[in-house]
Order: structure tokens, then C-alpha cells, then sequence
């Protein structure tokens, strides 16, 4: 029985002067303004995304 896991994350500042390769990683994440939230999976590709643009987004439960 595989448990799809998933993690919520809330865009938290803004992604104006930012590189554009974070802007697009963002975007990849399903944000697009600032407080928006959305819902992924739970994967190494997804946390590496995460973990890229940690300082412009957190996850919340």
C-alpha cells in the first residue's frame, strides 16, 4: 500500500529581483503570487526545489 505523501508550501516573499532561475523554479512549484499555497508531492525532486528557493517559501502543514 504506497502512502502518497504530500507538503504544502506558502510563497512568503516576493520574487521580484530575484534570479531568474528561482523565479522559474517557483513557478514550477505552482506559486504565483505572494501567500499562495500549493500542494505537492512528497519527492527528492520536489525537495530539491524546495530547498533551492527555501528563502522565499515555507511549508506549512
Amino acid at each position: 500500500m504506497a502512502e502518497n505523501k504530500t507538503l504544502k508550501v506558502q510563497l512568503i516573499r516576493s520574487v521580484i529581483g530575484t534570479r531568474e532561475s528561482h523565479r522559474a523554479t517557483v513557478r514550477g512549484l505552482g506559486l504565483r503570487r505572494v501567500n499562495s499555497v500549493s500542494e505537492l508531492q512528497d519527492t527528492p525532486a520536489v525537495r530539491g526545489m524546495i530547498n533551492k528557493v527555501s528563502y522565499l517559501i515555507k511549508v506549512v502543514s
